[in-house]
């Protein structure tokens, strides 16, 4: 009798159990269901919010887009208010920034990457980088303010400009180089090295050509960052209205290269947005649209380079 209630009662506890896993399965459907919904719909209102932010930033500057517009100086008249000043002195920062970040940038992720020791000292250097990538731009103006404007005596000037974004994305740079030096597989260098090769002609012909599509992808993220950055350049006291240009770097004497253009005082396109948006005029409104626009296309074609380029080299890789 009782062996006979034994498997009746197995059987009970088995379609319990079954039932039991059942509902907790459709259980768990319906909330990965709800939560598949609620990210959806995140995505959907983040953008709707920047299309509609877009087309109202292109519906107002785009009719103040023109030829005059991009040649003439700034103007206390709106009509014939330009971006000349501004334009010529991002890319004069954007120059020194780059040509200060990148090798420096590069150069420090290679030491740590492939020379320095591990130990505790590279331990805190590294985590202070990981750090410094969080830190707030404003922090970067007031190191700048201190350390090159009145420590070394630059000024206001393009290169202290140029110094301060550097300083901004220097950690990008270095995270992004690492990161794409990790990604070559160990067996390329110990092939190198097994064929009699240096550390430095292992890094310089093989390492460094594999990981320069990752490379290239930090820096133009990290330029693309800088050419945006607007409070530490008010920090460092960049001007809000200039109507000339610095320095050429060319000029009709002997060396015939000048750079008292790095020491002139400067404007950019994001403080000459900040400048035109605190004007009460409808007309300034307008214009700052359309400087926004065309930062905001520098941008895009600065990150569709990095695509561009991050695609090309990466067909040209062979495992």
């Amino acid at each position: 009798m009782t062996q006979s209630i034994l498997p009746e009662r197995r059987e009970v506890v088995m379609l319990q159990s079954a039932e039991m896993k059942r509902s907790n399965l459709s259980r768990r459907k319906m909330i990965n269901r709800a939560f598949s919904a609620i990210g959806l719909l995140a995505i959907l209102i983040a953008m709707a919010t920047l299309v509609a932010l877009l087309f109202d930033l292109v519906i107002d500057g785009v009719p103040h887009l023109s030829y005059d517009f991009f040649f003439n100086f700034p103007s206390r008249v709106a009509s014939r208010a330009g971006i000349l000043s501004s334009w010529v002195g991002t890319l004069l920062v954007m120059f020194v920034t780059a040509l200060t970040a990148i090798p420096m940038g590069i150069g420090a992720a290679i030491y740590l990457e492939e020379y320095a020791r591990k130990n505790w000292v590279t331990d805190i250097i590294e985590i202070n980088v990981n750090n410094l990538a969080g830190v707030p731009s404003i922090i970067y103006g007031l190191l700048a303010l201190g350390l090159f404007v009145y420590g070394l005596g630059l000024g206001r000037s393009i290169l202290t400009a140029g110094l301060t974004l550097a300083l901004l994305i220097l950690p990008i740079i270095i995270v992004a180089t690492r990161e794409a030096l990790r990604s070559v597989p160990l067996s390329v260098r110990e092939a190198v090295y097994a064929l009699g090769a240096t550390r430095w002609q292992m890094i310089s012909d093989h390492v460094l050509p594999y990981s320069v599509p990752g490379i290239m992808t930090g820096v133009i993220i990290g330029l693309a960052r800088a050419i945006g950055e607007t409070a530490p350049l008010v920090t460092i006291g960049a001007l809000t209205f200039i109507a000339f240009l610095p320095t050429p770097p060319i000029s009709s004497e002997f060396p015939f290269i000048s750079f008292q253009w790095l020491m002139d005082p400067f404007t950019v396109l994001p403080i000459q947005v900040f400048n035109w948006v605190s004007r009460p005029g409808s007309d300034f409104q307008g214009n700052a649209a359309a400087t926004a626009l065309v930062l905001l296309l520098l941008t895009l074609a600065m990150n569709g380079l990095a695509i561009y380029v991050r695609y090309r080299l990466r067909k040209k890789i062979k495992w």
